[in-house]
Parts: structure tokens; sequence; C-alpha cells
């Protein structure tokens, strides 16, 4: 049976872990909650309580790196509001355990907001111009995991993520005159994220670089006016006065490297 640890057993990773012990894999899954210990544990899941900081990582990092040849590492800086971390000098922190291990193949999961705002079709070809603290240090870890020698690493650039549980226009509900109404959305289903992860596993594509948003990319007044009716709440309204910025990502790679075709296309 192949083993293979996930750092950061959240949002996606958890559904990940499970997807990949019903294909048959091993997992040594981390998470940061003592409470959520128990929840892997009952989902076949070995569980490892591990917590990068500024200048340490706590818990059993080497039992939870041991006989894995592949490593996911799914934990998004935590950058918003007053809660600035150094999600740079965490995995410096983390390389060096790595190095030490067996694991050959690192999975990276990182975002569009690495490309910034742009009116441009973005591909993987694409220089990097990311104007966020979030897109900024996703890059550089990007190149620190890519440039190292004692692995490979597959970057996968999601964008906005979507879920049964999750929907960025429960945010966005009754807000006013929000900026960029033209703009494109960029979005991807958590059943596609999982999808494709399973396919690069199967594939063993590493070393490589996917974007990864659904091909469907209406107008982000026309999209959240229409799903905030169909969720029954409060359309936002949009200011029309300033011309809108925003990109399109473009997954066209990820299509033909991987063989790979979008199921959840309607968003």
């Amino acid at each position: 049976m192949k083993q293979i640890s996930i750092l950061g057993c959240g949002w996606l990773g958890l559904p990940l872990a499970k997807a990949l012990v019903q294909n048959g894999f091993s997992i040594h899954g981390s998470t940061t909650s003592t409470e959520k210990l128990t929840t892997l544990k009952k989902l076949k899941i070995q569980p490892f309580l591990i917590a990068l900081e500024s200048n340490k990582v706590v818990g059993a990092i080497e039992d939870f790196l041991q006989e894995s040849k592949i490593l996911i590492i799914d934990i998004p800086p935590k950058l918003r509001g007053n809660h600035k971390e150094d999600f740079i000098g965490k995995i410096q922190l983390l390389v060096p355990y790595i190095e030490k291990s067996n694991i050959k193949n690192v999975l990276f999961i990182s975002s569009t907001s690495v490309y910034g705002d742009r009116n441009d079709k973005v591909t993987e070809e694409t220089d990097l111009n990311p104007d966020s603290e979030s897109g900024k240090q996703l890059a550089i870890v990007e190149k620190l995991l890519q440039t190292n020698t004692s692995f490979k690493t597959t970057v996968l650039r999601f964008g906005g993520l979507i879920g049964e549980d999750r929907h960025p226009v429960c945010f966005l509900a009754g807000r006013k005159n929000l900026e960029n109404p033209e703009a494109p959305i960029n979005l991807i289903h958590q059943d596609d994220c999982i999808s494709i992860i399973l396919k690069i596993l199967e594939t063993k594509t590493w070393g490589d670089t996917f974007n990864a948003a659904t091909p469907f990319h209406p107008s982000r007044s026309v999209y959240y006016t229409q799903k905030a009716i169909e969720l029954n709440l409060a359309p936002p309204t949009f200011n029309y006065d300033n011309p809108s910025v925003g990109k399109t990502i473009l997954s066209d790679k990820l299509k033909r490297v991987l063989s790979y075709t979008f199921t959840k296309k309607d968003l």
C-alpha cells in the first residue's frame, strides 16, 4: 500500500485524504487541532498533531514523513486581518526535514494570486506579479520548493475555491458598490481540486506547474447576481464608474498534459 503524507487536513486536505484512502493509499494526515485527531482516526487516516511556528516545527514531523515518498503541502498562508505570519519562514523550517526523509516528490497547493491583478489571459508562462502579501509569499515558496534538488515539486495554482459548504457569494451578498463588475470569475470546485490531485499522482507528473480554474468565466456582476438569487440571498450591487480589472486563468496546460476534463462546469 502506497503511503502519502498530507500536511494540512483542512477544508481541502481532509476530503482529499478520504479520497486517497478510498483509492487504496495509506495516509499520514496532519492537523493543528487536538479535537480533529479523533476525526482523522475514524476516517482511517493516521493522525499527527503538527504546527509550523515562526521558529520551530512542533510535533512528530519525522514520524509524519517517515516511509512516505510523496508529501502534499496544503497549508495556506494566514495573512488576512491583523494576523500576519511568516509563511516563507515556516516552509524554510520544514524543508530540512523533507530533505532528511524519504520524500521524493512534493505537491504544493498554491493560488492564482501569484499573478496579481491584470487584464490578461494568464497561462503558466505568464510572469508572476503578485500584489497581495499572500501572493508574494506563495510565489517565493513555490520557487523555494521547485529549486530544491533533493525532491521534485509540482505546483498547483488553484483559482477561488468553492464547494457545498463554501461559496464566495455568501460573503458578497447584500454588499454595495463592489469594484470590477466586468472582471471574469476564476473559480474551481472542491471535487475538481481532488480529481486533479489524484490525476497528478496517477500520472506521476512531478516537477511541473499547473493553473487550475474551471473554464467558465462569466463576469462578476452577472455570476454573483444570479448565484445570490439562486440561493435566496440579497444580490450585491456593483460600481461601474471605474474600468474593471481582472485576469482570465487558463487551464489549457492541465487539460492537455493530464488529459483532464473538468466535471463541475456550471459552478
